[in-house]
């Protein structure tokens, strides 16, 4: 077995989390790679019992045959990962060490059991459905992909934005609002959650339309069908709006077209026994847990 461990930054309280999972994946003679932004930032401060190689990105998927990609973070490290994972469908498995990790399900004390699952086969793939953007300026270089959303948002004025909202070519209707967010069921429980979007099952075939701060107050987040094609128009005070994918940006104007529809790939994240994206939801925002005693 060939795994890519993947991390965006080293913490010194991680360290022996980190530490635990190297020596795992020694004792269980894995084959092991290291992102190589990440590799330069531990390898003095971690013990390798056996060699590591260095990997350098999503070209190294051509080049190997890697059978997972392990991260160590939180679902922002997931999201980067798929920057480099992209449509090589190399499956991720992500240990929690950050905060509520709804994608990085799996917490740092189940590094062996879970080092151990891998190899034995014990586990199933959860397929996540991404966005593509079309734009008529070139944006993004070779990203045009996020498997959270995509928003626009107001960038150098308080003053609100308008954004005409089109499905199939028929027009949806016109918000104005601070921004709006295009979700995937897995960018659900993400910034759309966060301005009353709805939570969405991981494979229901929706996207979510939450707008952000809406000035008329009578319209509300909506689901769709994820064959749907979406598109916009952008027009406001100020010259330069915000057009994100997951956590990239760029800076438009008002001269740029911008449709999203379903990705050609999906991601495929591991899913372990007993960690079901029911459990997940209901561990992360406690229900049913009465917290008044």
């Amino acid at each position: 077995m060939q795994v890519v461990v993947f991390s965006k930054k080293f913490k010194d309280k991680d360290l022996a989390t980190i530490q635990s999972l190297f020596d795992v994946l020694h004792d269980e003679g894995v084959t092991t790679y290291v992102y190589a932004p990440y590799l330069e930032q531990i390898e003095e401060k971690i013990t390798f019992k056996s060699q590591v190689g260095k990997f350098e990105g999503y070209i190294d998927f051509q080049m190997r045959k890697i059978d997972f990609v392990i991260t160590l973070g939180g679902d922002g490290t997931i999201l980067h990962a798929v920057t480099e994972v992209r449509d090589t469908g190399v499956p991720i498995m992500g240990i929690n060490l950050g905060r509520l990790g709804f994608l990085a399900s799996i917490e740092r004390d189940f590094i062996k059991e879970a080092i151990l699952l891998l190899k034995r086969g014990m586990y199933s793939f959860d397929e996540r459905t991404l966005l593509h953007l079309e734009s008529n300026f070139p944006l993004f270089e070779d990203m045009h992909f996020a498997l959270n959303d995509l928003t626009l948002l107001k960038r150098d004025t308080s003053s609100m934005i308008t954004i005409h909202v089109y499905i199939n070519g028929a027009h949806l209707g016109s918000y104005w609002a601070d921004g709006i967010i295009i979700a995937t069921p897995t960018g659900s429980t993400g910034y759309s959650l966060s301005c009353g979007g709805p939570i969405i099952f991981p494979n229901s075939g929706n996207f979510v339309i939450t707008p952000v701060a809406p000035h008329n107050l009578n319209v509300r987040p909506i689901v769709i069908s994820d064959n749907s094609v979406i598109s916009f128009e952008v027009e406001g005070r100020a010259e330069n709006f915000l057009c994100t994918l997951d956590s990239r940006f760029e800076t438009i104007t008002a001269e740029v077209q911008l449709a999203v529809r379903k990705a050609d790939f999906k991601t495929r994240l591991v899913q372990l026994r007993d960690r079901s994206f029911l459990r997940t939801i209901r561990d992360k925002l406690t229900w049913g847990v009465d917290q008044r005693n």
